[in-house]
């Protein structure tokens, strides 16, 4: 069987099981009352079940085994055994919200056991600066600090429906054409297999009423630890990617490119929390995310506009690299986009809200068009998403 039809049949299989298996845990989350509990900080009003990310986990595991079948992998099961902890772990924070502290031991530890047992991490710059290979001493801390700092974006961004599923399906697409371009099969096995896994909870969560489940931590931080794999594979000495400098193609300006938005945000809420002198993993509602619901914009509304800037960021950076631009420029060029809708954007459009402005009531007029009522297709997809006779009979 060739590489794209075990690809597609992997994804497939992982989306058909999370999408069977959704209503059960669904109803396993409401009688064991997993809930996520509405407070000041949170946009719901009330409790919702926080037990999506299971779901998610159980169709990657049952596809990326089929696609094992067809081709052994190294990195496979350790990076299978990476998501798992980190969806218990963050699973046992959902139910039990355990320390920040010991959740990051533990993402130390899981970030350090996939340097030192599967060999994959950053020590190739692929030509960025005119530097190659980076020596151990740079390149594992610089890994570990990557590392653990992505899977804390990726945990940060859930704080609306559909942008941390989203995020996932759109960034999973692009490693899937990036590793499938250079001839990495395994490992785009993985990337397109997580966003089948997605969907169906991006639909439930997006369209669902009764049936809305959240990611919870046990998603997010499983999300996040694939992503960093995703990302050692690509910026390890030795990557097959590595043949795209010849192109003028810059690998880092790339990835950042990727991560830029939920990259940037943290460290611009990390920042603003340490320099008032609070912890920077006290949550807050400083986040991107929450100055479009301040604007009014919907959930929906939030989420396609986010992703929207993060896709024009990429595209942006392909234009670059089409008419010739250095990697180093790329490079520069990503990174001032990415301070620029963070930092740029969030900064300009709290001013406006804080002195009152004309243009901050005409973005506010903007964000209510995105309250559309929810007739035609959305109220089909609302019932699609509701119909299972599973709700109907523990749900009522």
């Amino acid at each position: 069987m060739s590489l794209p039809y075990i690809a597609l049949l992997s994804a497939f299989i992982a989306f058909i099981v999370s999408w069977f298996s959704y209503p059960f845990l669904l109803v396993f989350a409401r009688r064991h009352n997993i809930v996520d509990n509405p407070n000041a900080r949170k946009l719901q009003r009330e409790p919702v079940p926080v037990f999506g990310g299971f779901a998610v986990w159980v169709g990657v595991v049952v596809g990326i085994t089929f696609a094992l079948l067809f081709a052994k992998s190294r990195i496979m099961p350790l990076t299978m055994g990476a998501m798992t902890v980190m969806m218990i772990v963050g699973v046992l924070d959902d139910i039990y919200d355990i320390p920040a502290s010991l959740r990051f031991i533990v993402e130390i530890v899981v970030v350090w056991s996939i340097m030192a047992i599967g060999g994959r991490f950053i020590n190739d710059f692929h030509g960025l600066w005119g530097i190659h290979h980076v020596s151990s001493f740079v390149s594992m801390p610089l890994s570990l600090v990557a590392g653990v700092g992505i899977i804390n974006a990726i945990n940060l961004i859930d704080g609306v429906d559909g942008y941390s599923s989203g995020y996932g399906i759109f960034a999973c697409i692009l490693f899937t054409l990036l590793y499938f371009l250079s001839g990495i099969a395994t490992i785009g096995y993985l990337a397109m297999t997580i966003a089948g896994a997605l969907l169906p909870f991006f639909f439930h969560n997006v369209f669902g009423k009764k049936s809305k489940m959240f990611i919870g931590d046990g998603g997010t931080l499983m999300m996040g630890v694939a992503m960093v794999i995703m990302l050692f594979n690509v910026l390890y000495n030795g990557s097959l990617c590595a043949k795209w400098e010849d192109k003028g193609l810059g690998l880092v300006p790339f990835m950042l490119a990727i991560f830029s938005i939920p990259v940037f945000d943290t460290v611009r809420v990390m920042g603003m929390r340490m320099l008032k002198n609070r912890s920077p993993f006290k949550p807050d509602k400083t986040h991107l995310h929450h100055l479009f619901i301040d604007m009014r914009f919907s959930h929906i509304g939030t989420t396609v506009s986010i992703l929207t800037f993060n896709s024009l960021i990429v595209l942006i950076w392909f234009i670059a690299w089409q008419l010739g631009a250095s990697i180093d420029l790329q490079f520069y060029i990503v990174v001032a986009l990415g301070l620029l809708v963070t930092f740029g954007l969030y900064g300009i459009m709290r001013y406006h809200e804080r002195h009152k402005t004309k243009f901050f009531y005409r973005c506010c007029a903007l964000g209510r068009k995105t309250h559309k009522a929810r007739t035609g297709v959305w109220e089909f997809m609302m019932k699609f998403m509701d119909r299972s006779r599973i709700y109907d009979k523990f749900l009522s």
